[in-house]
This record gives structure tokens, sequence and C-alpha cells, in this order.
């Protein structure tokens, strides 16, 4: 069978290029239809709170804001996960849902949770608010700066200017 594919391939070189010719042809109209993304999305569906408070400290920010929102938003359906952090004058809870989950409906669920909530967070606190739709791609670089020796000074937080193609810099100081 393989010898009389190979002994046709050299009798007719002419079809045997035009077929190779037309299945690269076809291989390049295909190929424009295909969606390829640079980076591709493998995140999951996440809806991320933060609430700005820069007069509580992390316990209260713990207290007073994360574990009032986290407990809100604890019963929506398709939840995968939740996780929070609290620092000095920073609350952010970010909601992972499965990957059969509309998207839009999720932050809607949250929406309506935070409106109810937000009631019961006195506004001199902070106002939670719900972070645009992103992916986890959209962080790109954490840093620590840590001395060689221990420094008593406090340290300062110097933002880096918006540089054409940087969207945000986010810098957290503390002491």
């Amino acid at each position: 069978m393989l010898n009389k594919i190979i002994e046709f391939s050299i009798k007719n070189k002419l079809i045997v290029a035009l077929m190779t010719l037309g299945l690269v042809i076809y291989g390049l109209f295909e190929l424009r239809k295909l969606p390829i993304d640079a980076v591709p999305d493998i995140t999951d569906n996440q809806v991320q709170i933060i609430t700005v408070s820069p007069s509580l400290g992390a316990t209260d920010v713990e207290r007073f804001i994360t574990f009032p929102l986290e407990q809100a938003n604890n019963n929506i359906q398709g939840i995968k996960q939740m996780r929070s952090f609290s620092r000095f004058g920073l609350s952010v809870i970010t909601i992972v849902f499965t990957d059969d989950t509309d998207l839009h409906l999720a932050r809607q669920q949250v929406a309506e949770r935070l409106q109810q909530v937000s009631k019961d967070i006195p506004t001199s606190l902070g106002t939670p608010t719900m972070a645009p739709i992103t992916t986890g791609l959209g962080e790109i670089y954490q840093y620590v700066i840590r001395p060689k020796k221990r420094i008593r000074a406090p340290l300062r937080c110097h933002g880096i200017k918006n540089n054409s193609g940087l969207d945000c810099t986010a810098a957290i100081a503390g002491h």
C-alpha cells in the first residue's frame, strides 16, 4: 500500500504539488479565522471589592469592613473561592467564581450585596467599590524593598509617573 502511494507520487509530481499547494492555501485561510491571543487568559472569573479607609489600621479594617463584606457575599451561587487581605487603610476581597458562572450576573449579585452592606459601614470608614472587569494578568509586578540595616524613620512612598503604556503604579509603604 505504501509502495503504491510512493510510486503514484513519483509518477504524478504535478498532482502532488497542486494538492500540497491546495492544502497550504486552505491552511492559511483557516489560520486567519483562528482566534489566537498573544497572552491567553487562563484566569478564573473573579470580582474584586476594594475599600480604601486611610484612618483605620489593619485589625480595624478587617473587623469593620472586610468581615462584613465577606459575610454578605458568602452565599452567592457559583463561588469557588473567596480570599481577602486587610492592610493599613485597605481592604481587598477577591471572589472567584466557577468557569460556567456568567461574570456579569456575578457582578450584579455582588453589587446588590454591596448596596445592602454599605448601609452598615459608616461612610467615614470608606465606601466599598467593585474593581473594573479585569483578569489576573492585569497585575504585573509586586515588589518589596528591605533595607540591610533597620531604619527607624518611616518609609516614604514615591509613585512612578505614568509613562506611555503604564496604566497604574501602586506602592504600599509602611513603618
